[in-house]
């Protein structure tokens, strides 16, 4: 890291643990893959809590033992509002904050090599799902880590797609026997009769599996402990109330639906420009957009 680069990510922290002192923020994200990051902040902030969303490898916790808080994002090219709504909602499914915290968020662009933004978040007013909810898990019964795992799974498959091809598809999370008593198969299905190891979302062995049939029509169905019960699955379910953002298709229309008449999680991918969108209670929860080329904000 350069000498001005280092001189403004100082500037940055600095500013950020100021504000998230004044504001008696519960936590402060730091999207960062530099470990002297965290030792800039740690002596700075009050009862702030820090939590480190970092796209380095899974062994950071072997060189970062003293950090608390952990979450991981995929090492792809993100817009800085795409990493921090990647973090709220982990941090969300993980517990480490609830609906009605204040929290400050801290992001910079990898390419640039510094920290350059700083967002301050009302959760609370910012999501009318967790207000609703008065702070619940929006989860439900979703392991965090298998929530961590699919959205991270479709956001790299969102970016890379498939042999170099967009791809579009669906995953629910969650209340798997009632999605399957409520879709159907437009296949045979290719997860059936293997043993439950051999199809848990998190093993790394399975993405390339994941990302074959990505090229399927239908929905993945993955229960709430990370075993892929079902792949190419029609979801019968309709959408009762509410309407979606016009332009969006039968996918989209599938995971709202679907999240309306179960307890389950929806993660759709858009074929068409790679957007991810998260579902929930029959509505759009978040929109993660496909960062350009070039980087942005």
């Amino acid at each position: 890291m350069g000498e001005r680069a280092q001189s403004l990510s100082q500037v940055v922290l600095q500013t950020a643990c100021t504000i998230a002192n004044a504001v008696r923020a519960r936590a402060l994200f730091l999207c960062s893959d530099s470990a002297k990051h965290i030792g800039l902040i740690e002596p700075l902030l009050d009862k702030t809590e820090i939590v480190l969303v970092t796209r380095s490898p899974e062994h950071v916790e072997e060189d970062w033992p003293h950090v608390k808080n952990l979450l991981h994002m995929p090492k792809i090219d993100l817009t800085r509002m795409g990493q921090i709504k990647i973090a709220v909602l982990m941090g969300l499914s993980a517990g480490l904050v609830t609906g009605t915290d204040r929290i400050v968020c801290v992001t910079g662009l990898p390419r640039l090599h510094h920290l350059d933004n700083i967002l301050v978040l009302d959760l609370g007013k910012e999501f009318e799902l967790l207000t609703t909810n008065k702070g619940a898990n929006m989860v439900g019964s979703v392991r965090p880590e298998v929530f961590e795992g699919v959205l991270n799974l479709a956001i790299e498959l969102a970016n890379q797609g498939r042999e170099g091809k967009p791809v579009g598809t669906i995953f629910t999370l969650g209340d798997h026997e009632k999605v399957l008593q409520l879709s159907r198969q437009l296949i045979m299905n290719p997860f059936h009769g293997y043993p439950e190891e051999d199809r848990h979302i998190l093993d790394p062995h399975l993405h390339e599996t994941i990302r074959e049939f990505s090229a399927i029509d239908g929905a993945f169905v993955v229960r709430d402990d990370g075993v892929v019960m079902a792949a190419g699955r029609h979801l019968n379910a309709a959408l009762e109330e509410g309407e979606l953002p016009r332009g969006l298709g039968s996918r989209h229309v599938a995971g709202a639906g679907i999240t309306a008449v179960t307890d389950a999680v929806a993660i759709a991918i858009s074929e068409s420009d790679g957007t991810v969108r998260i579902f929930k209670q029959g509505s759009i929860f978040m929109e993660i957009e496909k960062a350009a080329q070039s980087g942005g904000i």
